[in-house]
């Protein structure tokens, strides 16, 4: 893995991706939403500890559902959007630890520590949660990741009685340039951000 990607591979993951707000009446289909997953999936968790789920908001009757708790703001381009995803996380995943780090008892780091289940969970879910994004851009999709919407109520209307947690929005699909696209924003630079130590 010491070979760059290619200069156009890095535009479209980085340089000029951008965050959309209108789409295309273009679909995303389940085969497509199976790649990206697969892709995702990938990405390194601390022990492995896998804490996302995802919830991909596809069908009119989901749409309806998540539609009254998304802010006012959000809700006329996530209803347009072919594919939403609830990026959510799951508080006992260190139930599936014994599988998916088998060659140490990494459950039992985790059994018992609210603190550290919390803090593990939601930084890795979050972590997992970026790379859906980039892996969507790899195959060719666009993305309009978010907050503002309501968790409690989705966690109620999509989540009820598991140990799952909604955390941010992906808008997915083909995003329509020609809308609603606003100019892109400065970013800090190298020397205002990082510094090496």
């Amino acid at each position: 893995m010491s070979e760059m990607l290619a200069e156009t591979a890095l535009d479209r993951l980085f340089r000029q991706a951008r965050t959309f707000n209108a789409w295309l009446p273009k679909g995303v289909s389940d085969d497509q939403l199976h790649q990206l997953y697969e892709l995702a999936k990938f990405g390194p968790t601390s022990a492995n500890a896998s804490p996302m789920r995802v919830v991909f908001v596809k069908s009119p009757e989901a749409k309806a559902k998540l539609a009254p708790f998304l802010s006012e703001g959000n809700r006329a381009k996530t209803m347009a959007a072919p594919v939403t995803a609830i990026i959510a996380t799951d508080h006992a995943f260190y139930e599936h630890l014994p599988k998916l780090f088998p060659h140490a008892d990494a459950r039992s780091w985790f059994v018992g520590n609210q603190p550290l289940i919390d803090a593990t969970a939601f930084r890795n879910a979050t972590l997992q949660g970026a790379y859906v994004l980039l892996g969507a851009r790899a195959l060719g999709l666009d993305c309009g990741p978010m907050s503002g919407f309501d968790q409690a109520g989705v966690d109620a209307a999509f989540f009820a009685g598991t140990t799952v947690k909604s955390n941010f929005l992906i808008n997915i699909g083909y995003g329509d340039a020609s809308r609603d696209l606003f100019p892109r924003s400065p970013r800090l630079s190298f020397d205002e951000a990082c510094r090496i130590a």
